[in-house]
């Protein structure tokens, strides 16, 4: 029995050990483990391991490769050593050293083996880094586009050349090293047989001409290599981006000389070293090597040639390079279908009918989301704990219009909880999501009752809108983490003195319903009231990364993003969609642009994702069927991206065009838009975004949403628009926009105004508006009763063939509580001011007061007597 016991006693032992194990390492790699569990909650288990997997396969398959470059050389110079035996000595060093020489002289695995790893870890771990960029050269589609010199693929620039440089690097450095390692055995080797008057076996020779032979063709791929690095050539900024005749014409030809006097100097040398003839022949190869290289690197051919021929015959000797560096930026930047439309602008209002006219001006916003965030804070708020992060532009269909509205979601913030509820169980167990949505049309009218189409808790609405579950418990607020649902009860929506409660019914979260979940999260968060509350139950899911760019940054940090996820209201849930870019800095001869997220020279918006509010789930769908990048990743991870044509269709009636990109876009157009090579070189019409005043500061315009009808007459579009005006001017030299809409989203079309004609900019309009006698006394009487005016961003559009201004007026108090309320619209067509309360009004007086001004002009100019 004691023996039983004995035994039972080690097995408990052991079990509780193993135990301790288990738990200690599970403590260690929580990460990893919550990683693992917070991927599984959204559904891409798979896309998990695939990721993991992928990583080490690339880190392992460089690492063998590269251990196997050295090993077998290794053991084939092993074979080679070892002939003779070093001479005997009773000396414990000596002895030492004659065993050490001995492992290495006959190919001892304990010494090669680990040496062979320790290099090829060495090499491969810079390698490793760039993981991705091997995944996507070896799953990289045919793009379809060719570059204009060579006519390769556009994906050989972007997937294979960067890793062909990055591989040549490492490969010249992995035998370089391993070339000094075998010589220097080679050479031990040699002492120990002189002394003896031995000879090296002709098979180490010829083993070091090969790793001579293979160091030589590696550095040859590299000068083919340059031939394509011509294409990244930037010496001709700010002019243009690319090689230039210079380049193609006396660079490239050096390059080939030079890369046929290095293989005859590789040959001719390996011929010299294996049986010393030939000693001429190699030194005219290596002296043409060396002239070669010395003329290809050295500034003085290419500037001569450069002043003294291209120079005084710049654009004669240029104009193909030009050309090529316009199409190759414009097909890089996606800009190369952009449809230009003349406009000749006027200053009457003609063949433009009020009804049309009126739904134009119902759907122009007359808010600036910063001031209509205060107004929504204010009056929609309610309760501290909610915040409205930002301020949506979308377009709804209500009572049967096409109508542009501003949206936002009344999300929680745990950092605005009042301090004497700011607890545990408050954070993290109560105050656990947002609640509903506001909704006000873009079009307003001042001095008006706001106009809401979705408010209060629960929402509600006289227009139409409903939404069944409309809670958010995934925004843009960076909370931190919350359990639901739970014992305590989670706070649904204020109601009256108390509040509504509620359990959350989704799937977004990791479940804890165990103590060794939860004991993990615990050490994840460092927060130990994880492991002693006692108000989780079996349904409870811990719900972290609230935040919906910290859930779409964790599952494809590989992509980019727009700075502005926006919120789509559905019947069933609240959505967010957020625009994704792919994007490189290998597309050929196309310039670069300094991005938020890196210097770009070519950029899709590949990929539009979609947030569930209430759950959490994550879907990618793919909006450029075109971009190679989008398809390797695809390619890479099967199952991740959906097409477009599965987006559900109430989502996809409102996908907008991104506004960071045509904001790139329109960058580059400014002043890639000049087509043809000569205007190019003149630069006599490069463009700049339009200016405008906020407060004293002169500031750009970004690109704003309107709805209309600009793409096809016949219908109203919600688009995407920004004013354009010549470099270092004030006036317009054209209006850009893209459309947003099916079936001609993605649309891009300038609208070109004639050269020669003065079309107003928005500074000069803000100028305009300034020196009016009766708008400055209506300030100036404003700012006397306690008030501050504000006056809002300027809108500026053509009704017709008038280009009209619009300004929003606002008066906010002069007190620390600042209530935004639209008081007046300005409205211009250039030459007029008219403030009035309504843009309806506004327009309606301004034709009238135009009419005045011509008959005005024809009493004028009238003939004083009558014709005899």
């Amino acid at each position: 029995m004691s023996k039983l016991k004995r035994w039972l006693l080690i097995l408990i032992a052991a079990v509780v050990a193993v135990g301790a194990v288990v738990l200690a390492a599970s403590f260690i790699a929580s990460s990893y483990l919550v990683e693992y569990w917070w991927f599984e909650s959204v559904g891409y288990t798979a896309y998990f391991w695939q990721r993991l997997l992928y990583r080490y396969a690339v880190l392992v398959s460089v690492s063998v490769a590269f251990f196997l470059i050295f090993f077998l050389n290794f053991w084939v110079a092993s074979r080679y050593l070892g002939a003779t035996q070093p001479a005997a000595s009773n000396s414990t060093s000596r002895k030492s050293f004659r065993e050490l020489l001995k492992m290495f002289r006959t190919g001892s695995m304990f010494i090669y083996t680990p040496l062979s790893l320790i290099l090829a870890i060495a090499v491969a771990l810079p390698l490793y880094k760039r993981w991705g960029d091997f995944l996507l050269y070896l799953f990289a589609p045919q793009s379809g586009m060719f570059d204009p010199y060579y006519g390769k693929d556009i994906s050989f620039y972007l997937f294979s050349y960067p890793i062909y440089t990055l591989i040549q690097e490492y490969l010249l450095l992995a035998f370089s090293v391993l070339f000094v390692s075998v010589l220097v055995l080679y050479l031990l080797e040699r002492r120990l047989l002189a002394r003896r008057e031995l000879r090296m076996p002709r098979g180490a020779r010829l083993h070091l001409s090969i790793l001579v032979l293979l160091i030589f063709l590696i550095e040859i791929w590299d000068f083919i290599l340059q031939r394509y690095g011509l294409l990244y050539f930037s010496g001709h900024q700010p002019l243009f981006f690319g090689p230039g005749y210079i380049e193609m014409n006396i660079i490239l030809p050096l390059i080939w000389v030079a890369l046929a006097a290095l293989a005859g100097t590789a040959f001719s040398f390996i011929y010299l070293i294996n049986t010393r003839k030939g000693l001429k022949v190699f030194g005219a190869f290596a002296a043409a090597f060396i002239l070669a290289s010395i003329v290809r690197y050295s500034d003085f051919l290419p500037k001569t040639f450069q002043r003294y021929f291209v120079k005084p015959n710049e654009i004669s000797f240029e104009r193909s390079y030009i050309a090529k560096n316009i199409n190759s930026t414009l097909a890089a930047y996606n800009l190369n279908n952009v449809e230009v439309r003349n406009f000749q602008p006027e200053r009457v209002p003609t063949d433009v009918d009020v009804p049309h006219v009126q739904a134009i001006l119902r759907n122009i916003p007359v808010w600036d989301g910063e001031l209509l965030d205060d107004v929504f804070k204010q009056l929609q708020e309610l309760r501290t704990y909610y915040d409205f992060p930002s301020v949506d532009v979308g377009r709804y269909t209500v009572n049967g219009l096409y109508q542009q509205v501003f949206l936002s979601g009344r999300e929680i913030n745990h950092a605005r909880i009042p301090e004497g509820a700011r607890n545990w169980i408050n954070e993290h167990l109560s105050y656990t999501h947002g609640y509903g949505t506001v909704m006000t049309p873009a079009g307003q009218g001042g001095d008006e009752p706001m106009v809401w189409f979705l408010r209060g808790i629960p929402p509600e609405s006289d227009y139409g809108f409903k939404i069944e579950e409309p809670g958010i418990y995934f925004g843009e607020v960076p909370n931190r983490y919350v359990i639901a649902p739970n014992d305590s009860g989670e706070i649904d929506y204020p109601k009256g003195e108390s509040n509504v409660m509620t359990s959350y019914r989704g799937k977004g979260g990791v479940p804890v319903h165990s103590l060794f979940r939860r004991l993990i999260f615990a050490a994840y968060f460092k927060d130990k009231n994880l492991v002693f509350t006692d108000k989780t139950n079996p349904q409870s899911r811990i719900i972290f990364r609230p935040n919906i760019r910290d859930r779409i940054r964790t599952l494809v940090p590989y992509l980019s993003f727009d700075r502005d996820p926006y919120l789509v209201v559905t019947p069933k849930r609240l959505y967010w969609i957020q625009d994704a870019f792919t994007s490189s800095n290998s597309y050929p001869a196309s310039a670069s642009y300094g991005a938020d997220f890196g210097e770009v020279n070519y950029i899709r918006n590949s990929v539009k994702i979609v947030v569930d509010a209430y759950d959490g789930t994550v879907d990618f769908y793919i909006f450029d069927e075109k971009d190679p990048i989008v398809h390797a990743y695809s390619r890479i991870y099967p199952g991740l991206f959906k097409s477009a044509d599965r987006m559900p269709a109430d989502l996809k009636a409102h996908v907008r065009y991104p506004q960071d990109l045509f904001e790139i876009q329109m960058a580059v157009y400014a002043k890639y838009h000049q087509i043809d090579p000569e205007v190019y070189y003149q630069q006599e019409d490069i463009w700049e975004f339009a200016k405008t005043y906020k407060g004293q500061e002169a500031a750009s315009i970004r690109p704003y949403y309107l709805t209309l009808d600009l793409v096809d007459p016949s219908r109203f579009d919600f688009l995407l628009l920004l004013p354009m005006s010549p470099s270092g001017r004030d006036n317009l030299r054209a209006l850009a926009l893209v459309s947003c809409d099916s079936p001609y989203y993605g649309k891009i079309i300038v609208y070109n105004f004639p050269k020669g004609e003065l079309v107003y900019g928005p500074s000069q309009i803000h100028a305009l508006i300034n020196q009016d006698t009766k708008v400055a006394e209506q300030f100036t009487l404003w700012d006397q009763v306690g008030s501050e005016v504000a006056r809002g961003n300027m809108r500026i559009l053509p009704i017709g063939r008038v280009i009209l201004y619009i300004q929003p007026v606002y008066l906010k108090s002069s007190t620390t509580l600042k209530i935004p309320e639209l008081k007046r619209l300005i409205v211009s067509q250039g030459q007029l001011v008219l403030m009035e309360p309504s843009l309806e009004e506004a327009y309606q007086k301004m034709e009238e007061r135009i009419k005045t001004e011509v008959q005005k002009v024809d009493r004028r100019f009238a003939p004083l007597l009558p014709p005899q």
